[in-house]
């Protein structure tokens, strides 16, 4: 195993234990409950919009799994929360292209805006963890929508 793999191997179980954003909120305009019925992880993501909508004022997440599902909600957490809907959907698409990837380096810019979620990229390589790491993205994202569909009914 190389150095960089180590690495991003420590970031994953740092992130998992510290469990950033975990919680829940009092009011939360959007939520959903994914779950990977592959290994059992479960999460259920809030999220509460900020006043013009365009931002997550609030994110919060309860769930359980294996390292990397726990890893990849801890961190998306923590590059999203207080973050533009939009800085959301290029940070999701950013993701989603690293996991689809199966294990090929994102170009420098793409690793840099993913930050600690960058050391997801050695997960890519196997198929069957792809859903871990994408399901906390998979909850936030469709959280936000219904948050922003609730918005637009009201």
């Amino acid at each position: 195993m190389g150095e960089l793999d180590e690495l991003y191997q420590q970031i994953i179980l740092d992130a998992a234990r510290e469990r950033h954003g975990e919680g829940s909120l009092a009011a939360p305009e959007g939520e959903s409950y994914q779950v990977n019925t592959l290994c059992g992880d479960k999460v259920n993501m809030q999220v509460a919009l900020s006043e013009d909508g365009e931002r997550l004022e609030h994110l919060a997440w309860q769930g359980d799994g294996c390292s990397i599902s726990q890893a990849s909600i801890s961190i998306m957490n923590d590059l999203l929360a207080g973050q533009s809907v939009d800085r959301l959907s290029k940070l999701y698409e950013i993701f989603r292209e690293m996991m689809d990837g199966r294990g090929k380096e994102l170009p420098e810019e793409q690793a840099d805006e993913l930050e600690d979620a960058a050391a997801f990229v050695g997960v890519a390589k196997f198929p069957m963890r792809i859903k871990c790491a994408l399901l906390g993205w998979m909850a936030l994202r469709e959280a936000t929508d219904e948050a922003i569909a609730q918005r637009a009914k009201g």
